[in-house]
C-alpha cells in the first residue's frame, strides 16, 4: 500500500511539473488599441502587455491598415519588468481597420504569436 501512495505522489508531483511547462508562455493580456476595440484617435503607439517576460530580440509587431499597406513603425522597447512591448508609430494612421500580428518569445525560451484588429473611427 506504501509504495502505491508513493508512485501516486509522484506520478501526480509530475503531471504538475508538466503543467507548468505547458503555461509557461507569454500570452497577450492586453492591448491599446484594444483588442477588436474602437477609438476615435489614432495612436501614436502600440502597448501590448503581455502574462511574463519576453526578450526584445525575437518580440515584436507588425501592422497593416485598411489597404493592407504595411504601417511603418518605430524601434520597440520593453516596459513594466519586460512584459509591455511599447512600439511607436511613424506617421499618423487614418480611419478604418487594422490588424496588429504579434510575436513573442518568453524569458524561458517559448514563442508565441497572434493577431488581433482594431478600428479608428472618422471624425
Amino acid at each position: 500500500m506504501k509504495k502505491l501512495s508513493v508512485t501516486l505522489i509522484l506520478a501526480i508531483a509530475g503531471s504538475i511539473g508538466l503543467a507548468d511547462q505547458t503555461f509557461a508562455h507569454a500570452l497577450l493580456k492586453s492591448a491599446r488599441p484594444p483588442v477588436n476595440g474602437t477609438v476615435t484617435n489614432a495612436p501614436t503607439e502600440f502597448d501590448l502587455m503581455f502574462s511574463e517576460d519576453i526578450s526584445l530580440k525575437f518580440s515584436g509587431i507588425k501592422v497593416t491598415g485598411p489597404d493592407k499597406a504595411a504601417v511603418q513603425t518605430g524601434e520597440a522597447m520593453l516596459m513594466d519588468n519586460n512584459t509591455m512591448l511599447v512600439t511607436p508609430v511613424s506617421g499618423t494612421l487614418a480611419p478604418g481597420t487594422y490588424t496588429v500580428e504579434w510575436q513573442a518569445l518568453s524569458g524561458d525560451g517559448h514563442k508565441t504569436h497572434g493577431s488581433y484588429k482594431f478600428a479608428i473611427k472618422p471624425q
